[in-house]
């Protein structure tokens, strides 16, 4: 069984979780596949835009714990260290938007692999939770960064002290994700962003992803020297010329994502 699944579907490469018996929870086959997914999105030029998504009632449970108490198993710091980070990595390097829909439950790991995404939406009856704390552990795949800096360091510090779940509304309230969909509407809703995003122009969107990312660490001189540098190169694109083009003539830009 395939427990991650992908199709591209015109330039947008739709990945869905798909072990739905355990609440999509990770064991390691899991998280090798989902790198594996994430890998043939960046490096495939006829893909323009990701789509994470899961099967059944759930988005993610984190990590199968099954698997991480298994004395032959791979260990927590092997399951943190090639399961989630190159996950992680691979999500905000990939220069293509990663849109992610969760429906039902994302909790710990998976709630952050969530979070990690360029744009999240969600079903009414999704919910997040950092988990960790209710056995002991600590947020890993990127959620000590991430999500103070979507919620701020107040709010993120006790959601991960007391491991509360936050409902979707509460989600999108306190800027944790972008939009809010009933369930049922939700895949389309996610499919149609994506879709808009791959026809945009690609490259633009890749380098202002890279801005962001570096725009973590940077002072503002740097991050403004980046920004200069940046535009330039998104001005030799072919995808710029064509916007102008548009523009000018009055009629539909047609990029190509070069």
């Amino acid at each position: 069984m395939q427990l991650i699944k992908s199709e591209l579907l015109d330039s947008v490469f739709r990945i869905s979780l798909n072990r739905p018996d355990k609440f999509n929870s990770f064991n390691r086959e899991m998280a090798l596949q989902l790198q594996d997914a994430l890998k043939e999105g960046q490096k495939n030029k006829s893909v323009r835009a990701i789509y994470l998504s899961a099967e059944g009632k759930a988005f993610c449970a984190g990590q199968d714990l099954a698997e991480a108490i298994d004395g032959s198993g791979p260990g927590i710091e092997r399951i943190v260290r090639e399961h989630y980070n190159p996950i992680i990595h691979l999500i905000r390097s990939i220069e293509k938007p990663v849109v992610c829909a969760v429906n039902g439950v994302a909790a710990g790991a998976g709630a952050n692999i969530a979070l990690a995404c360029d744009i999240v939406i969600a079903g009414n009856s999704a919910s997040f939770i950092q988990a960790f704390s209710k056995i002991g552990l600590i947020p890993d795949s990127g959620g000590t960064f991430f999500l103070p800096r979507l919620i701020g360091f107040q709010r993120a510090t006790a959601l991960m002290m007391l491991g509360d779940k936050v409902s979707a509304g509460d989600a999108l309230q306190m800027g944790m994700i972008y939009k809010v969909f009933q369930d049922e509407i939700l895949q389309e809703e996610g499919m149609k962003l994506a879709s808009h995003l791959a026809k945009m122009p690609t490259r633009g969107i890749g380098l202002t992803k890279r801005l962001l990312n570096t725009s973590m660490e940077n002072t503002l001189e740097q991050q403004v020297e980046q920004e200069a540098k940046m535009q330039v190169e998104a001005c030799n694109s072919y995808d710029f010329k064509e916007g102008v083009s548009a523009f000018l003539e009055k009629r539909k830009a047609i990029f190509r994502g070069e």
